[in-house]
């Protein structure tokens, strides 16, 4: 600390100007505090304060940028002074107080949402302390329509915490307590009512740029649009985004290149921003960008803002000059706590007079976190004596923040709109339930053809598996011996070959992740996405059953006849789509691949050794094995029906010395592989049928009770952790 001007220097701040005195702390003087603990005769003249105060940085801010007026964000000047010692933060201007009475009043009118938060705590188990770790610790604040916040700090200091604290998003191991209100009501946002766009773009590899947006825009706008008004507005977003030179690239991913990942995060933007959500939440939107395609995007969305009265909250790491100005107030974060909470231009007077100026021709946002970063304070060549560590430079500005004219201003600006209760929030309309459904199935169709690990390389193995089985039971025959092979190959096929299904769970894994996301923003439904992705798959699961299956049957030589045929194809379809509708519901619940597969394959594992043929049907162990694993097991039904359609009709010759020269299919049936013989093998098929359906509403199900349980599980965690 210089003893003379009363500064803090750290190791990279050059030495302040000495005709530019800086005050070294901005703690109010507890004589001039009044009973409102505001330091202000009543709310007007508070009000009236926090309305002067915005235009401060006016002085200081050395990236003005001229001749843009897009946005209501103050437009900053540079200067070479700073405020006089005991000067207070923000008494300069007057222009401010229309512009705030005009947001004021917003609120009794009804526009907009106004979203507050009070004394947010958010946090998570410590596995080595057995306890609870603070990721947030008593955070206030508050969002208003048509303007921009902007939630900044170091990484890790909780700027996505708090985003997803506030989209209602926390995982079931995070504990949440303080009051989160929307236009003053206690209410969760439902699905539809917010727009987030996350840190992760989860967007179909396989479709373009223009699909990608046009497919988003058919499911999200209302009916009362026309196709070709949907469309134009898809085209639109992906212009103002600068997308336009590549709305026929494919997006891809890995093993396909594609666009870039900056140009992957505007789609995952312009897909949100199409309905003019009321409430956006962006998480880095700016990552992956260079300063003119962040400005650019970053004024679209003020833009935006300040046109459809929408309510935006970004958390961004390190902003350039002019995209810093569009924010019209700035929540500053460090380690879970709050620093600063105000108007974005008062942020550089607030950190002068604690003794951090901002030096002349420097980023303030850059100096920002240059002061509160303590992840790389020690420099190891110079050593840190006789420095300010950044521990102590954010003790320093959190108590100073605490006492300031600002956090007061802050603390009755969120009282003032709790008080005020406006309109619920509500989903506003989409497109019918028929045509998500048309648009779903269509979308997954189309990825699916593009995709090849999808069905074609599923397809290739099929066709590889079924020509080996060929080839080894080539022409069976209708000797004694044929009847194992017979059983045994019918065995393989209904098993197996249907277990080669689980190959394609990545690629589940991967719809299921690009629903999650468009469910929490509202898209559609999960009705029709259970709909749209089994009606697409039908097709390919038709393909991968009759080719493979074709050369199976006539290579091996089973019995003879169309209709014997058509059964076969049948059967190995409904398997098909019974591992498939499995492996679904396995990924609604287990989201990781590796995890997934492992728990697919066990499952399946089971339900083989119950199947009838590895251990014969009444050999059983009646408790658990055989009820109800084995009627569970959809093997039980597949080779039963594979046997029927095969043996009944067929003679065998006898070995059985004694016996009838031949030998029955019936009494094969019923003594060799012991199958219930007292239903027809077409109710075997309509049982494989109806456990596809059953199999489909449990996914449903699954997915809509994870919807309803984990708000139940949020809830009760809040309740033990009040207690």
């Amino acid at each position: 600390m210089d003893s003379e001007s009363g500064v803090f220097r750290l190791r990279w701040t050059p030495s302040p100007s000495p005709t530019s005195p800086l005050v070294p702390n901005a703690k109010a003087d507890e004589g001039q505090l009044h009973a409102n603990g505001t330091g202000f005769e009543d709310i007007n003249d508070l009000e009236s304060y926090r309305s002067s105060s915005r235009g401060s940085l006016e002085r200081y801010f050395p990236f003005s940028r001229t001749g843009v007026t897009s946005v209501p964000a103050p437009r900053l000047q540079p200067s070479h002074s700073l405020p006089k010692e005991g000067a207070k933060i923000g008494h300069t201007s007057s222009s401010r107080d229309e512009s705030y009475s005009a947001r004021a009043t917003s609120f009794e009118d009804g526009g907009g949402v106004f979203l507050t938060w009070k004394d947010l705590w958010v946090t998570a188990a410590d596995k080595r302390k057995e306890g609870q770790r603070p990721i947030l610790g008593g955070l206030t604040g508050y969002a208003q329509p048509g303007e921009v916040l902007a939630v900044m700090g170091p990484s890790g200091c909780g700027k996505s915490t708090l985003l997803d604290a506030l989209a209602g998003r926390l995982g079931l191991n995070m504990g949440k307590t303080g009051e989160i209100l929307v236009n003053g009501r206690n209410e969760v946002l439902a699905y539809g009512t917010s727009a987030y766009v996350t840190q992760d773009d989860e967007l179909m590899k396989t479709l373009t740029v223009s699909e990608a947006v046009r497919y988003s825009a058919q499911l999200q706008l209302p009916s009362s649009m026309s196709i070709s008004e949907k469309l134009e507005r898809a085209d639109l977003v992906i212009r103002q985004m600068g997308l336009q030179d590549s709305i026929n690239t494919v997006i891809g991913g890995w093993g396909r290149k594609g666009i870039s990942g900056g140009q992957k995060r505007r789609v995952s933007i312009c897909i949100e921003i199409l309905t003019r959500p009321p409430l956006l939440f962006l998480d880095e939107p700016t990552s992956g960008l260079d300063s003119a395609a962040s400005y650019h995007v970053m004024s679209r969305i003020a833009k935006l803002a300040q046109k459809d009265k929408s309510t935006v909250i970004a958390s961004i790491h390190q902003p350039s000059g002019e995209v810093f100005e569009l924010f019209h107030n700035l929540c500053l974060l460090c380690s879970g706590r709050l620093l600063y909470f105000g108007p974005t231009p008062d942020a550089c007077q607030f950190f002068a007079q604690n003794g951090f100026p901002c030096p002349n021709l420097r980023n303030p946002s850059d100096h920002y976190l240059r002061t509160i970063n303590g992840d790389f304070e020690v420099d190891i060549e110079e050593g840190n004596q006789g420095e300010m560590s950044a521990e102590k430079a954010v003790n320093i500005l959190v108590e100073s923040y605490e006492v300031s004219g600002t956090y007061y201003q802050l603390q009755n600006r969120v009282l003032a709109i709790c008080y005020q209760e406006g309109e619920a929030l509500e989903k506003g309309s989409q497109a019918s339930f028929i045509t998500q459904s048309f648009i779903l199935t269509r979308r997954s169709f189309v990825n699916m053809y593009r995709d090849l690990g999808y069905y074609w390389l599923r397809l290739a193995i099929y066709i590889a598996l079924c020509l080996c089985v060929g080839t080894i039971f080539h022409h069976i025959g209708h000797s004694y011996g044929s009847i194992q092979a017979r059983g045994s190959m019918l065995m393989f096929v209904a098993t197996f070959l249907t277990f080669m299904a689980i190959g394609g769970f990545p690629s589940f894994v991967e719809d299921m992740k690009i629903f999650q996301r468009e469910r929490l923003n509202g898209h559609y439904g999960v009705g029709a996405y259970v709909i749209g992705n089994t009606l697409s798959s039908i097709p390919y699961l038709i393909v991968i059953s009759l080719i493979p299956g074709v050369i199976a049957y006539y290579l091996v030589g089973l019995q003879k006849g169309l209709d014997h045929f058509v059964y076969f194809a049948l059967v190995l379809f409904a398997c098909m789509m019974l591992v498939e509708s499995l492996m679904m519901i396995v990924a609604s619940i287990v989201p990781d691949f590796l995890m997934g597969i492992i728990t697919g394959a066990g499952i399946q594992g089971v339900m083989m050794l119950n199947g009838g043929f590895f251990r014969l049907p009444n050999d059983l162990p009646r408790p658990f094995w055989r009820y109800p694993v084995y009627y569970i097991s959809f093997h039980k039904y597949a080779i039963q029906g594979f046997y029927k359609n095969e043996f009944e009709g067929l003679t065998f010759p006898n070995n059985q010395i004694g016996g009838p020269e031949t030998i029955t299919g019936e009494e094969i049936l019923r003594s060799v592989w012991e199958v219930e013989m007292g239903y027809s093998k077409w109710v075997d098929l309509a049982i494989l049928f109806g456990m596809v359906v059953v199999y489909r509403l449990m996914f449903f199900g699954i997915i809509k009770a994870l919807e309803t349980l984990e708000p139940m599980i949020m809830n009760q965690k809040r309740q033990l952790v009040n207690v």
